[in-house]
């Protein structure tokens, strides 16, 4: 493969320029931060495994699939691996379009089948059992409440401001994927969670809804820990995650008679097949 010159702690400066060349593109920061961290990955994955390799014009297709194959070997699940491979493509055509590189190694590497896996959501018992678990903590009971009615994902969850409430109009403000904000009705269950956290919140300078004990923002992680510390005392046998709870929402909604479209704009999707998955 014919190659510009690069030297080998030009690297991790192309993989830096990459990611600028991203942040024009709408994209969100975990998604930069994604693309980032996989790319940087296989990189000291090569350099680990092939010492012979010093720049990116030195990887070859063989280095590639052998990676992917690694990974499928930790018992990474197809999904993870395509998602890995996504950012390694987008990097080597970002080499080639910027004349670094005159072909891609990954542009003939195969995509890792996805395994279609069954979404885990809770039924009415579960999901009531796992409320009342957190029936005493007004905030706690709260996430789980605004989960369950509105189907949000987690970082929209921790993104919501004090702004972003509307209990006279019964709305709520999501700032979802792309920077893309969404309206979405507040059910009754919701607002009254909702009303009793805020009576119980902390005046704090942070203006944001959900905060941790030391009364600033709390973390994806921290809802994360707050969601299975809850179904360890609902002693819900399902191994179910925030995500699990989206699905519980979009399965009822569809109960409800809700139309894909109509779960589409709940949930933020770009296409209605994407709801259709969900539920």
């Amino acid at each position: 493969m014919h190659t510009t010159e690069v030297a080998p702690t030009q690297t991790s400066q192309l993989v830096s320029s990459f990611i600028r060349s991203l942040e024009g593109r709408n994209m969100s920061r975990l998604t930069l931060v994604a693309y980032e961290t996989d790319i940087r990955q296989f990189f000291s994955w090569v350099q680990e495994n092939d010492v012979t390799v010093s720049h990116p014009g030195q990887v070859t297709r063989s280095h590639i699939i052998e990676y992917l194959s690694y990974l499928a070997d930790l018992g990474r699940s197809g999904v993870t691996r395509a998602r890995k491979l996504a950012a390694v493509k987008a990097f080597f055509t970002y080499l080639v379009a910027t004349g670094t590189l005159t072909n891609s190694p990954a542009a003939k590497v195969s995509i890792p089948k996805k395994e279609k896996k069954e979404s885990v959501y809770l039924r009415v018992d579960e999901y009531m059992r796992l409320l009342s678990a957190a029936g005493g903590n007004p905030r706690d009971f709260c996430m789980l409440q605004v989960f369950l009615q509105t189907g949000v994902r987690v970082l929209e969850l921790v993104s919501i401001d004090l702004s972003d409430i509307d209990l006279i109009g019964h709305k709520l403000r999501i700032h979802g994927k792309g920077n893309k904000e969404r309206t979405i009705d507040l059910e009754k269950k919701g607002e009254a969670a909702l009303r009793n956290y805020l009576a119980h919140r902390p005046t704090v300078a942070t203006t944001r809804l959900f905060l941790n004990y030391e009364g600033t923002p709390i973390s994806v992680r921290g809802v994360m820990k707050i969601v299975q510390k809850y179904a360890r005392i609902a002693g819900t046998t399902k191994h179910f995650s925030c995500h699990s709870l989206r699905h519980t929402c979009g399965t009822y909604k569809a109960k409800m008679g809700f139309t894909g479209l109509q779960i589409k704009a709940l949930f933020g999707h770009e296409r209605a097949e994407t709801s259709e998955i969900v539920i």
